[in-house]
C-alpha cells in the first residue's frame, strides 16, 4: 500500500512501507536476470551477439544494394578523371582528357599497328635458359609468362601497315619491366637479319628497364649484337625506325634505340640511360625539370619527333612509302 511520507508530503513524492519495498527489490532482480540470460544465451534468437552479427552481415548482403564489378571504372594518374574501361581500350589506354599515353602491351600494340590477318610471328618456341644458375631465374619467367601472356620481353615478326610490307619488333615492358636477354638479343637480331635478306624495312618499338642482370654479360653481348645487325641493315640501305615509348632505358637505349635512321617516340616517354636520382648523386646538381622524357629530348635534338599513338599507324605507313 503507497502512503505520503510525513516529511515530502508537500512535494508529493511517494514512498513504499518496508515490506512493499522488500518485495519491489525483489521482483526487480528477477526482471534483471532475466534480462541477462536472454543476453548470454547463445541460442536465443533475441539479444545475442550472434544474432547481432548476423543482422549487420545481412545488412552488408543486401540486395538491392548496387553490384557494379570490379576494374569497371579506371582513374587516371595524371588529371584524376574517371575513365570507362571499355572506352579506355578502345582509345589505344590513352587519356582523351589529358591526353596520357599508358602503356600497351606487345600483343595490344601489334594489334592497333599491323593490319588484320597480316601478322606472323617469329621465334615464337624460342625458350629462355639460366646460362649462370641464377637461383629462382626459371621460376620468375614461368611467373612473368603466365602473367603476361609472352614467352619472352619481345614479339617480333613480318606484317602490313596500311599495305606497306615490314618487319616489327615490340617489347613488352609487363615482361620482366622488358628487360634484354639472350632470347630478347637474338629474335631481334634474327628479324633483322630476316629484314636485311629480304630487302624490307625494320621497325621497332622499345619499353626497356635495360640488360637483365640475371644473365649477366650474356645480356650484355645482346647491346653488340643487335647493333651489328642494325648496321649491316643499314649498309644494305634499309629503313630503321625506332619508336621509343614509356620507358626506355639502360641498355636498351644504349644499343639498337637510339640506332635508328628516323627515332620517334610517344608523348610523355620516359628515355634515359641511368635513373634521374642515379645521375644527380653522381654529378651533385638537380637536373632540370622534365629532363629524360620525350618532350626534352625532342627540344635537344635527342629524336625526330613525337608522334601520338593515334597517329602511329600512320606515321609509319606515310616515312615507309617515302623510302621507298
Amino acid at each position: 500500500m503507497f502512503k505520503l511520507n510525513k516529511v515530502f508530503k508537500k512535494t508529493k513524492y511517494i514512498t513504499l512501507t518496508k515490506e512493499e519495498d522488500i518485495n519491489v527489490n525483489e521482483k526487480s532482480k528477477e526482471e534483471t536476470n532475466k534480462v541477462k540470460k536472454i543476453k548470454l544465451n547463445k541460442n536465443s534468437s533475441k539479444g545475442s551477439i550472434e544474432n547481432v552479427e548476423n543482422k549487420i552481415k545481412e545488412d552488408e548482403n543486401d540486395t538491392n544494394k548496387p553490384n557494379i564489378p570490379n576494374g569497371l571504372w579506371i582513374k587516371c594518374g595524371d588529371c584524376g578523371e574517371v575513365l570507362y574501361k571499355k572506352d579506355f581500350d578502345v582509345d589505344k589506354k590513352i587519356c582523351l582528357s589529358c591526353g596520357k599515353h599508358y602503356r600497351m602491351s606487345a600483343r595490344e600494340r601489334i594489334y592497333c599497328l599491323i593490319d588484320e590477318e597480316s601478322f606472323i610471328e617469329f621465334d615464337k618456341e624460342m625458350k629462355t635458359m639460366n646460362p649462370l644458375n641464377f637461383q629462382g631465374y626459371e621460376e620468375k619467367i614461368s611467373k612473368y609468362q603466365a602473367s603476361s601472356k609472352v614467352e619472352e620481353a619481345i614479339v617480333t615478326g613480318y606484317g602490313t601497315i596500311l599495305g606497306k610490307k615490314t618487319v616489327i619488333g615490340v617489347m613488352d615492358s609487363n615482361f620482366m619491366m622488358g628487360s634484354m636477354g639472350s632470347v630478347v638479343g637474338e629474335k631481334l637480331t634474327r628479324a633483322v637479319e630476316y629484314a636485311t635478306e629480304n630487302k624490307l624495312p625494320v621497325i621497332v618499338f622499345t619499353a626497356s628497364g635495360g640488360a637483365r642482370m640475371q644473365e649477366g654479360i650474356f645480356s650484355l653481348m645482346q647491346m653488340a649484337k643487335t647493333s651489328a645487325a642494325i648496321e649491316k641493315h643499314n649498309e644494305a640501305g634499309l629503313l630503321y625506325i625506332s619508336v621509343l615509348t614509356d620507358p626506355t632505358t639502360g641498355g636498351v637505349t644504349a644499343s639498337f634505340a637510339m640506332l635508328g635512321d628516323i627515332i620517334l617516340s610517344e608523348p610523355g616517354a620516359l628515355i634515359g640511360f641511368a635513373g634521374k636520382r642515379v645521375i644527380e648523386q653522381t654529378i651533385k646538381q638537380k637536373l632540370p625539370k622534365g629532363f629524360q622524357t620525350a618532350e626534352f629530348l625532342l627540344e635537344h635534338g635527342f629524336i625526330d619527333k613525337i608522334v601520338a599513338r593515334s597517329e602511329m599507324k600512320e606515321t609509319l605507313a606515310n616515312i615507309i612509302e617515302i623510302h621507298q
